[in-house]
């Protein structure tokens, strides 16, 4: 992953702040989208036939970010810094919707959610959600974990992301430095086949051991997939009955 967006050059006059990224570059390429299960023509049921969303990418924040953001992103770069990892090891920080969201190098996720925990300008005591998230298969490095974290001591929330390659969708496991992580990693690797390294019992959790594929990817079949109480089967959304 380390080259999928080049080497990081801090702006001019800000050393804290790490680059902003030309669209090609960033940790997430949107797309728009319409329906809501991308079929044409009759027989999506869901009533979502015609939505149309046009294609949005949150830019990389400029500062100042706003708020508390500044000082806390100051304090994790320091933090960083001071354990010897290089600049680029934030790679993006975003600020959308109200919310910051630091885009991490996936080698150096544990260390970083470290200085998030203990570093005393942060305190980021909890992880309070482990999610994935698919964005497609025309999407380079489709496959993002998300962690949340939450610091009871200041009462902010920050979110940490790293991507993967669907060929390769491997990430650090941050059970050992937030144990709450353990079921949330289960339950992404379940649904989204997230592999966590270093994870205690990385094992399915909402579906059977032998299930095959992850039902939350973008490629996983919409219907058609055999009900194993009843042997039900459930077509796809072109091929169900519209009520129109």
């Amino acid at each position: 992953m380390t080259g999928q967006y080049g080497s990081s050059a801090e702006r001019p006059g800000d050393e804290q702040a790490p680059a902003r990224r030309d669209e090609a570059h960033t940790p997430v390429a949107g797309r728009a989208r319409q329906g809501m299960f991308g079929v044409s023509g009759t027989g999506d049921t869901s009533g979502f036939g015609g939505l149309q969303l046009p294609r949005y990418v949150p830019p990389a924040a400029e500062r100042p970010y706003g708020g508390w953001f500044d000082e806390a992103a100051d304090a994790l770069l320091e933090s960083l810094r001071a354990k010897g990892l290089p600049d680029d090891t934030v790679h993006q920080i975003t600020v959308d919707r109200g919310e910051i969201t630091f885009y991490v190098r996936t080698e150096h996720l544990l260390e970083v959610c470290r200085s998030f925990r203990d570093d005393p300008a942060l305190r980021f005591e909890l992880c309070s959600s482990v999610s994935g998230v698919d964005y497609g298969e025309d999407v380079p490095q489709r496959l993002h974990s998300v962690c949340h974290l939450t610091s009871m001591t200041y009462r902010r929330r920050v979110r940490v992301e790293v991507t993967a390659d669907v060929e390769h969708p491997h990430v650090p496991s941050v059970v050992e430095v937030y144990p709450t992580a353990d079921f949330q990693e289960r339950e992404t690797y379940d649904m989204f086949g997230i592999v966590y390294d270093g994870h205690p019992a990385l094992t399915r959790i909402l579906m059977p051991d032998d299930w095959d594929g992850h039902p939350q990817r973008k490629d996983y079949p919409l219907g058609g997939i055999p009900v194993e109480y009843k042997g039900a089967e459930i077509p796809p959304p072109d091929q169900r009955r519209a009520y129109t």
